[in-house]
């Protein structure tokens, strides 16, 4: 179960180990833990609680740094608007993670995994952590098959595979000058 995205009453963070926000600068929290009750790092971390006018909080956080004296780094996935240092900071005791399978083609989704494209609900049940090893070679797909940007100068001196990780960059006027030269 992915405890950041599992809606408003999130009831399986009610047993996990409870921090205090002692510092925040703005998307940045540090959070006192307990001795001995330190999260790992890429813990995914949430306030909840109201703010000075009453109004709800749910802010979702990444622990990137251990700052020792029982204090931890995280970065905030949301804005930090109406936090206060003291409030109650859960570790949920596990990173973000987020829907993945074929009912995820297609849709739009925040940095928490959350739908934002007025779908409805992703129908899957399984999740992966944001940060993963990559996979090992053999697991690859071997099949070689070439990805046609459409660039004549660029598929024919530096094709792309298809199904990696390409960037191209260029300004527009090279290409439409390309353009107008064919």
């Amino acid at each position: 179960m992915n405890p950041t995205t599992s809606g408003s009453g999130v009831t399986t963070l009610d047993k996990k180990t409870l921090g205090r926000i002692a510092q925040i600068i703005g998307p940045v929290l540090d959070v006192a833990f307990p001795p001995g009750k330190m999260p790992n790092i890429y813990n995914a971390l949430v306030v909840k609680g109201r703010d000075t006018a009453g109004q709800p909080i749910n802010v979702t956080c990444e622990v990137q740094q251990l700052l020792g004296n029982n204090r931890v780094r995280a970065v905030a996935m949301s804005a930090t608007d109406g936090l206060t240092r003291g409030m109650d900071v859960i570790d949920t005791g596990a990173p973000l993670s987020v829907p993945v399978g074929g009912a995820t083609l297609g849709r739009i989704f925040n940095v928490l995994g959350e739908p934002v494209d007025n779908l409805g609900p992703v129908d899957t049940s399984t999740t992966f952590p944001i940060h993963r090893s990559a996979p090992a070679f053999i697991q690859l797909d071997t099949k070689l098959s070439i990805f046609e940007t459409g660039i004549k100068v660029v598929d024919l001196l530096a094709p792309y595979r298809r199904g990696g990780k390409i960037g191209l960059f260029g300004e527009l006027a090279w290409v439409k000058q390309y353009s107008l030269w064919n």
